[in-house]
C-alpha cells in the first residue's frame, strides 16, 4: 500500500466530510458525536477566502499502480481511505478566531504595530490531523508543507492545546517546522483548556 497527498476542492470536502471528521475525532480522542457538532462549521469554512485543504490517502502499491499494472486514477485516489486531513484559510477581522487572538495579544501587552503586522496578512492553519494508526510516518509534516507551500500571506498562525513539556507529536511537528510562540496559556471563550498560539513567517 502507498500513501498519496491530494488536494481537496470545496465539493470534495463536502463529499468526504464524514471521512475527514472521523480522522479528526480519532486524532483528538473526542467522543463520538463530535462530528455532528463540527460538520456545519467545517463546511462553512470552505466558503472563506483563500480556503485550501489537502488529504493523505492510502491505496494501491508503492509504485502508484494497482496489482494489474494500471496507474491509479484521480477517481480512485478521491475515494481512497483517508489517513490525514489539513485545511485553512486567510485570516480576516470578522472571524471569531482572529478576534480572540487580537484580544489575547492586547492582554499580554503586545505592541499595536506588531498586532497589525500579524493580523494584516496571515493564513490560519485551522486543522491538521492524522489517523492515530498512521502517526509517526511523517504525514503531518508532508500535509503541512503541501498546504503551506504556495501561500502568499506573510505569516501562518495556528492554535494547539498546551501540553506539559510540549511532549506530543503535534508540538514536535510545529517546532520542527519553525513555529514560535505568539501567545501561551490562552483560554478561548467557552473552552476550559489552555491553548498556545504559534506562528511563523511564510514561505515555509
Amino acid at each position: 500500500m502507498a500513501t498519496y497527498l491530494i488536494d481537496l476542492s470545496p465539493s470534495d470536502m463536502q463529499r468526504r466530510l464524514g471521512d475527514a471528521l472521523a480522522v479528526y475525532v480519532d486524532a483528538m480522542r473526542y467522543p463520538r458525536g463530535t462530528e455532528d457538532q463540527r460538520a456545519s462549521m467545517w463546511l462553512e469554512h470552505t466558503r472563506r477566502p483563500g480556503w485550501k485543504a489537502v488529504a493523505a490517502v492510502q491505496l494501491g502499491d508503492s509504485d502508484g499502480v494497482d496489482d494489474g499494472g494500471r496507474p491509479l486514477s484521480d477517481a480512485e485516489l478521491a475515494t481512497a481511505p483517508m489517513l490525514g486531513i489539513a485545511y485553512g484559510y486567510c485570516g480576516a477581522p470578522d472571524q471569531w478566531w482572529q478576534q480572540q487572538v487580537v484580544s489575547g495579544l492586547q492582554r499580554i501587552g503586545a505592541d499595536r504595530m506588531r498586532i497589525a503586522e500579524l493580523m494584516s496578512s496571515y493564513f490560519e492553519l485551522t486543522e491538521l490531523h492524522i489517523d492515530p494508526r498512521a502517526q509517526g510516518r511523517g504525514l503531518g509534516e508532508a500535509l503541512a508543507r503541501r498546504l503551506l507551500g504556495d501561500r502568499t500571506e506573510a505569516y501562518v498562525l495556528l492554535s494547539t492545546p498546551e501540553i506539559s513539556g510540549e511532549a506530543n507529536r503535534a508540538w514536535r511537528l510545529y517546532r520542527r517546522l519553525g513555529f514560535t510562540d505568539v501567545i501561551r496559556g490562552y483560554h478561548f471563550a467557552g473552552d476550559p483548556r489552555a491553548f498556545a498560539i504559534l506562528g511563523r513567517a511564510l514561505p515555509l
